[in-house]
């Protein structure tokens, strides 16, 4: 665990005092020490992995219930309401349409795949976060079974990436303001848990703020292992020789102590991450200005009842840089998309004026920044939420709850571009052909990321979770 605060004088969440330490230690409660978890990683590099595949896979997740229709199914060849009521915009790809509020997006349908008959049962906010969090192996969502995706990618592709050291599966999330968005933010990082896999598959959770607050470790409710925590202003962090200093005390002490010369490669390694890898990839200002402007999403405020400026660009900045640098499953928090228009929500046509244009500088930002990078055929972009939103407009303005259809699409990650799986009903309430569970979404992750000829011969790994594997088939056409 690396922890590292500031001298603010405030307090966090937790009610730690912000006082200038860092510290390197364990990965965290249950979990296996950085420097083992680096052996264990080198060990199988030695002998190889041969069913891990060269890629990452980047899960963008609309929290509340993002509509199906005003993302990529507008269906504007239907009557009101069953169209979208902010309309649509011409893509890429002739013929396909999204919503109005995706001009950039449009733009890279063509690297994209669209899948309209996405469907499951749980119309519940907590229990679909569970449900498909888990790729479905939490059948009923109530956290009895199963295991986050992530967890499940951590547990066999091992804790770090070999080169780099940095965890394997990352959670980014935004310290929320509005209520409403804490609600959901609580969600997520309960659907990320390890579960059955124990703490110790668990993500490295960054808790990352546009005031420049990096936080992490274990969740309230203790669902998440503490791989490390992270907690300073953004410019004490983008101070590099403040933070160099900070370091090079924590070097000396090291060296007093007799322990970073005794280390052993291992330890050293892990020394290094802390002390350099990690700290690099977090920093944004290393980015090109140009980047971080075509990202950026700070002017757009996002909320209901409180408002904050929106960090999404910077979130998928970082989710591109820690890919960048070997981390192999992140996940990506965006809150606010239950649009009810009532006391705790958004209507639709102003939700999206918020959360749609946001997603579409920020996704078409990273689209295009993987692709000029050549790193877009090793990047799985997945989008998708809880579920989608009713066919009928309330009388408010507002889209409520609805599990029969809801949001999924792909972008990189070796799959055809400009694909469209499946299609609705004239209602654009039920799937017409072709319906996608997310048992299906979460094959069409792992035969991205594993070889699964080789994953069925593999020796060491619990035969149960090779048979949970095998269950899982990729979506026809896809893959």
């Amino acid at each position: 665990m690396l922890k590292i605060y500031s001298s603010a004088g405030d307090y966090d969440c937790s009610g730690v005092s912000r006082r200038d330490w860092l510290r390197a230690g364990v990965l965290g409660a249950g979990a296996m020490s950085l420097p083992g978890a680096l052996m264990h990683r080198a060990a199988a590099a030695t002998t190889g992995i041969p069913y891990l595949r060269d890629k990452s896979v980047v899960l963008l997740y609309l929290s509340g219930g993002a509509s199906h229709i005003e993302t990529f199914n507008p269906n504007m060849g239907a009557p009101a309401p069953y169209c979208s009521l902010t309309g649509e915009v011409k893509t890429t790809v002739p013929g396909l349409t999204f919503g109005g509020n995706f001009t950039r997006l449009a733009r890279q349908a063509h690297r994209m795949s669209i899948v309209r008959s996405f469907t499951h049962p749980v119309a519940n906010h907590d229990l679909a976060h569970g449900h498909v969090l888990t790729g479905g192996t939490d059948r009923k969502g109530d956290g009895k079974e199963g295991f986050s995706m992530g967890a499940m990618y951590l547990r066999l592709a091992g804790a770090t990436h070999g080169k780099s050291g940095l965890p394997n599966y990352t959670l980014l999330t935004h310290p929320e303001v509005d209520g409403q968005y804490r609600k959901e933010q609580n969600r997520v990082i309960k659907g990320s848990a390890p579960r059955d896999l124990g703490a110790a598959n668990g993500p490295f959770w960054i808790n990352y703020g546009n005031g420049g607050k990096y936080q992490g470790g274990k969740s309230r409710g203790g669902s998440l292992a503490a791989d490390m925590e992270l907690s300073l202003p953004q410019v004490r962090l983008n101070d590099r020789r403040t933070l160099l200093t900070e370091i090079d005390r924590l070097r000396r002490d090291l060296d007093n102590s007799g322990q970073l010369e005794s280390a052993d490669k291992y330890q050293q390694q892990a020394y290094d991450l802390m002390l350099g890898n990690a700290m690099d990839t977090l920093d944004l200002s290393r980015e090109d200005p140009g980047t971080l402007e075509r990202y950026d999403t700070s002017h757009i405020s996002i909320g209901h009842k409180t408002f904050r400026k929106s960090d999404l660009g910077k979130q998928m900045l970082m989710a591109r840089r820690l890919v960048e640098s070997g981390c192999g499953f992140v996940t990506v928090h965006s809150a606010g998309w239950d649009m009810h228009a009532d006391g705790n929500n958004p209507g639709v046509v102003r939700g999206f004026e918020m959360l749609g244009t946001t997603l579409d500088i920020a996704v078409s930002a990273f689209i295009e920044d993987l692709a000029g990078r050549g790193l877009l055929e090793k990047t799985l972009l997945v989008i998708t939420g809880d579920f989608g939103r009713t066919p009928k407009v309330n009388k408010k303005g507002g889209r409520d709850h609805w599990a029969r259809l809801c949001t999924l699409a792909f972008a990189g990650g070796g799959l055809p571009g400009g694909a469209v799986i499946g299609r609705a009903d004239h209602r654009n309430g039920e799937p017409a052909a072709h319906p996608v569970s997310p048992k299906d979404m979460m094959g069409t992750i792992f035969h991205t990321l594993f070889d699964m000829g080789q994953l069925r011969i593999a020796r060491g790994l619990p035969q149960e979770l090779i048979q949970k594997m095998e269950d899982m088939a990729p979506i026809k056409g896809l893959i």
